[in-house]
């Protein structure tokens, strides 16, 4: 008997062993094998029948039995090439540890239930819906978050459902090895983890819950290189049963689905939504972060013993016309350029068009054209002098780490006014704040990014939800007849994804059409550009549409933006498999299918 064994590596062919005859394997059993001269951890993907006389035997079994059913072995392989990652490295990130000296039940083969539409809950109480969703449902329920701290939380959350155990790295690998087994055995029904449980055994009949999968850090770096809501969709297409989707603003991806019937959209509840306006900051912001709207919303909250919270964003990264506002875009991709402050250009991170950085405005002819922009900690001291008796602190998660970080936590957690980016807003209960005041937002959506508006809409959303319905948001920007801020001041989600459908439609981007990254590496900058020149000479050859490589400061890293159907990672794949072309075009190549960022 021989032994297909994968191993966490780069590579897409698995290895031959014979199997020795006092051991007893099956395909999903994690196993000891040689190679290159070194005992590795590997996966038995298949069995088949033959003779082992040339053949390098197995040295030992990891565990007793399979940890993979077949039909999570089919999911598994699913993934690894829908995301151009390798087998083996996609089933070691979507596994625990493996603990042999830990008793272990049999990987269950769950029977397939009929499919169900994915469900997008929107709603005010969705998060309350889902904790009575899982509280009635008979079979197994796995809710998976964005990151370690949400996963906590939740599992906290359902507790008076039953005990939830855990599958994400915020508890120990033991913990996380019974956990798993536990549900394997049938012991426990309700699990939380994040991306690392894809792949967790639920009991029959299975439940499925992705919490906000808008949030790109469902998508983290590392293999395997796909999002965790396309997972969640194939999982419940194959295995049956239901899928909810608890999410403020679904991303445009879900929308379009429920749009297309293919997910069935719960109309919100209409609930009570605080008084927006939007101030016009023309003029002002180059003396003054807040316009005399804001500033007198700010005093109001503070007179009437409410809290603040001022969101600003630390992206400077582009142009953009002081006068009117007018952002220079790139004229094939839709996209605002991005601004290099030492070549003095612009430049499209698509396509790779570049221009010269103009002198003027092309649309008011106005000369103020600059990146400038308030961080967080010009507009707190901006507000320690308009406000001094009030408790002011900075918030900003995104860029603190380690100690300073809790320091500022905690000093946000007392505040009057609390200053920060958007991961600020975690700070916040629903309907807790008196107001939500957004200082420079245009930034959000001058992001050299086709999902700029996507992400400021979703920013504001949640800014919204965690104001009172007695009080306030205010939002200064050039642009107050965007669809985005048109959106969330009228409690309006159709209005903005209709506007962004069609934006996305015209221009070829996501549902409508694939994207992929491919980046090339070498250790000197000719052999970088020739392996990049030759990949992108294979995929065209492919019939795919190929920007223009873009290089590194060093030159040593490439990259090119793909754009396909939805046959996009098997072309890819295939291209890149090919051997490179001159010979001295060797290097590393890395692919990212439909990047988040």
């Amino acid at each position: 008997m021989l032994a297909e064994v994968m191993f966490d590596l780069p590579l897409g062919q698995a290895f031959t062993y014979a199997v020795p005859a006092h051991l007893a394997v099956a395909p999903g059993q994690r196993v000891l094998a040689p190679l290159g001269g070194a005992v590795r951890a590997g996966l038995i993907v298949a069995l088949v029948e033959g003779g082992g006389e040339r053949v390098k035997p197995l040295a030992d079994t990891l565990e007793p039995r399979s940890i993979l059913s077949g039909g999570q072995l089919a999911l598994a392989r699913w993934i690894a090439a829908e995301s151009c990652s390798s087998f083996g490295s996609t089933c070691a990130a979507l596994l625990p540890p493996a603990l042999p000296t830990e008793p272990m039940a049999a990987a269950p083969e769950r029977p397939a239930g009929p499919a169900e539409l994915p469900e997008l809950l929107l709603g005010a109480d969705r998060l309350a819906r889902v904790r009575r969703e899982v509280d009635r449902h008979p079979g197994g329920v796995l809710v998976l978050t964005a990151d370690v701290g949400a996963a906590a939380e939740w599992a906290a959350f359902l507790a008076a459902a039953g005990p939830a155990v855990r599958l994400d790295s915020g508890v120990s690998d033991r913990e996380r090895w019974r956990a798993w087994n536990s549900l394997a055995g049938g012991e426990r029904r309700v699990a939380v983890g994040t991306r690392s449980a894809l792949l967790a055994p639920i009991p029959h009949p299975a439940m499925l819950v992705l919490i906000d999968e808008h949030d790109a850090a469902h998508k983290p770096p590392g293999a395997p290189r796909l999002h965790s809501r396309d997972v969640v969709l194939r999982r419940a297409t194959l295995e049956g049963g239901r899928l909810l989707l608890p999410s403020a603003t679904p991303s445009v991806e879900m929308w379009w689905r429920a749009d297309s019937g293919r997910a069935r959209l719960h109309p919100p509840d209409p609930a009570p939504w605080p008084t927006g306006s939007v101030a016009d900051p023309r003029g002002l912001l180059r003396r003054e972060p807040l316009t005399p709207g804001l500033a007198r919303a700010t005093q109001d909250a503070l007179a009437q013993g409410r809290r603040a919270c001022l969101l600003v964003s630390r992206l400077t990264s582009t142009l953009a016309c002081d006068d009117c506002g007018a952002v220079p875009r790139c004229p094939e991709c839709g996209i605002a350029l991005a601004f290099s402050r030492v070549d003095k250009a612009l430049s499209c991170r698509q396509c790779a068009r570049r221009h010269p950085a103009p002198d003027t405005c092309s649309a008011c002819g106005g000369r103020r054209l600059s990146p400038f922009g308030w961080g967080a900690d010009r507009v707190e001291h901006a507000l320690h002098r308009r406000f001094p008796r009030a408790r002011i602190a900075r918030y900003d998660p995104d860029a603190t780490r380690g100690a300073r970080l809790e320091t500022q936590r905690r000093l946000a957690a007392g505040a009057d006014i609390v200053v920060g980016t958007r991961g600020a807003l975690r700070l916040f209960p629903p309907a807790s704040l008196g107001l939500a005041g957004f200082v420079t937002p245009d930034q959000l959506f001058r992001v050299a990014d086709f999902r700029a508006s996507e992400r400021a809409f979703a920013l504001m959303w949640a800014a919204v939800e965690r104001v009172r319905p007695d009080g306030q948001v205010v939002i200064q920007s050039q642009h107050p007849d965007h669809y985005a801020i048109r959106a969330v001041l009228s409690q309006d989600r159709g209005e903005f994804y209709k506007h962004e459908l069609r934006f996305r439609a015209e221009l070829g981007y996501p549902p409508f059409r694939r994207l992929c990254r491919v980046s090339v590496r070498a250790r000197q900058e000719p052999s970088a550009r020739a392996l990049a020149d030759a990949c992108g000479r294979r995929l065209r050859e492919a019939g795919l549409t190929v920007y223009p490589a873009t290089p590194d400061r060093r030159g040593l890293v490439w990259r090119l933006v793909v754009k396909g159907q939805a046959d996009l990672p098997a072309r890819v794949a295939q291209a890149v498999a090919a051997p490179p072309t001159p010979p001295r075009a060797r290097g590393i190549i890395e692919v990212e299918m439909d990047p988040v960022d």
